[in-house]
């Protein structure tokens, strides 16, 4: 039997995965480290880790894989990496990072990238990057050309995380163009790395990776990565892109009106379109999908929400309850509408689809005689789904229309209530399916064949759980909306 390694580097863990080459059916997954990856804040704001860390969690990972399901190297046909997306790897000509990688959630350039939208022009910026440079990979490397002059000085390329891993197995650097885009270097008009951008910023384009198609062979385990990794020599690297364009290939959504979410501590909709409107771009973010191309410029509109499931988790660990499953008996025998009782869920920083307000969590309408956990419980949930929901309606007012939702089966999606409130005011059929980033990336190693309705009966075949339907009567879950929406309302204009 032969497999495809499917391998997903997160920031609190690396998933790898193995899938059968034929079938995509998944043998296995595992975590590496077991506890979360750490993170380095030298400063608040700031988060760092290192990717030689990737690296080795990555080889244990493989080792781990290859142990438990007895197979040998020569029996994994291809990689598929997808990765944390806008990270800043710098390397030096030796192939050596200069410093450690400055991550995600990192905000130290935010005032850099503000500061290029109005410079360049807000109106440039959207119709050719589709999004504001904001606190993006292009940014971040402006922070370390003004902030540490030396470490620039010696950069060879500039990498997302991906590329380097895909670097340290195979000793060749390239990117691709939807990583690009997530760094806020790809010019959509002109089909073409942004040189205003870069000239704007002061960058050599020789920092640039050379470009390689998504899908296709990228490169080829060498013998040095075959010793460190346990992959055979030869091995090629046939996909890669940052997560959340993997996830909602994962969840088989490549076409205009299909959407994919997640529901975990942060929550995302990621929603396909091939029109190439900046018109959201200081609310929304804009990248080339998957399968993007010259002649397919399908665009992949993610809207996140950073106060999601770390809601939940915030009542799970101050509340007397022992688990999510109880949290949602106490919800399920509270009326939709909490009695009333209303949740603004926004406590995990600013918030983009906020015009970047932080206006923290909000828990009104309190009445002591009649509320208790079980009405706490069930706003939380309503509060979350309702941010799902106004975050639709700005994807709506940039175009989408969703014509399917897709989601893991995780997290808050295992929430009746959480997936039905979203699925009734948005008006949409939400499929759950069970799958995985890493297993995603795994069967995406095969798409380089180019059978993508083949890849989605795979999908389909494997992983389908159920469809949450929208409920006949709206009208409570209506009426909620409005109230929770005239609250959300009151604490902005605050």
């Amino acid at each position: 039997m032969n497999y495809y390694l499917g391998l997903d580097i997160g920031s609190s863990s690396i998933k790898a995965a193995l899938v059968e080459v034929e079938s995509g059916k998944s043998l296995g997954v595992v975590q590496e480290p077991k506890e979360e990856m750490g993170m380095y804040a030298q400063k608040n704001g700031w988060a760092e880790q290192n990717p030689n860390d990737w690296w080795q969690h990555i080889c244990t990972a493989i080792k781990r894989l290859k142990k438990e399901h007895n197979i040998n190297r020569t029996q994994i046909k291809g990689i598929g990496i997808s990765y944390q997306m806008h990270g800043l790897v710098l390397i030096d000509k030796a192939g050596n990072p200069l410093r450690k990688s400055i991550i995600w959630c990192d905000s130290r350039a935010v005032d850099i990238g503000n500061k290029a939208f109005d410079e360049i022009g807000n109106e440039k910026c959207s119709s050719h990057l589709l999004n504001s440079p904001a606190n993006f990979t292009a940014s971040k490397l402006k922070w370390v050309q003004e902030n540490e002059p030396d470490i620039y000085e010696k950069t060879y390329k500039f990498m997302l995380p991906g590329d380097y891993i895909a670097y340290r197995f195979s000793n060749t650097i390239n990117t691709a163009i939807s990583g690009l885009s997530e760094g806020i270097f790809w010019d959509f008009k002109n089909n073409s790395i942004a040189d205003f951008l870069l000239e704007y910023y002061g960058f050599n384009k020789e920092l640039v990776p050379e470009i390689v198609e998504t899908f296709g062979v990228q490169s080829l385990v060498d013998e040095k990565g075959e010793a460190e990794s346990g992959l055979a020599a030869g091995t090629p690297i046939l996909y890669r892109a940052g997560d959340q364009p993997n996830n909602a290939l994962s969840l088989n959504v490549f076409n205009p009106g299909e959407v994919a979410a997640t529901g975990g501590t942060s929550g995302v909709f990621y929603a396909v379109t091939k029109s190439l409107s900046g018109k959201e771009s200081t609310r929304v973010n804009n990248f080339a999908h998957v399968n993007y191309s010259a002649g397919n410029k399908t665009i992949g509109k993610l809207l996140n929400i950073n106060g999601a499931g770390i809601q939940y988790r915030w009542l799970l660990n101050n509340l007397s309850v022992d688990s999510y499953e109880e949290m949602n008996n106490l919800s399920s025998q509270i009326p939709v509408g909490s009695d009333g009782l209303c949740i603004i869920p926004f406590g995990n920083g600013a918030e983009r689809m906020l015009n970047n307000k932080s206006i923290g969590t909000h828990i009104v309408n309190i009445n002591l005689n009649n509320h208790h956990k079980g009405h706490l419980c069930r706003a939380a949930l309503e509060g979350i789904a309702f941010s799902f929901v106004y975050g639709m309606e700005i994807l709506k007012s940039d175009g989408i229309e969703p014509s399917v939702i897709r989601a893991g089966n995780d997290n808050l999606f295992r929430s009746e209530i959480f997936t039905k409130t979203v699925a009734t005011l948005i008006g949409q059929d939400i499929e759950i399916y069970n799958t995985t980033g890493a297993i995603g990336a795994a069967r995406a190693a095969h798409l380089h064949k180019g059978d993508f309705e083949a890849f989605g009966k795979v999908i389909m075949n494997n992983d389908f759980v159920m469809t949450f339907k929208p409920l006949i009567d709206k009208i409570p879950y209506e009426d909620a909306y409005k109230n929770w929406k005239k609250e959300l309302k009151l604490t902005l204009n605050k």
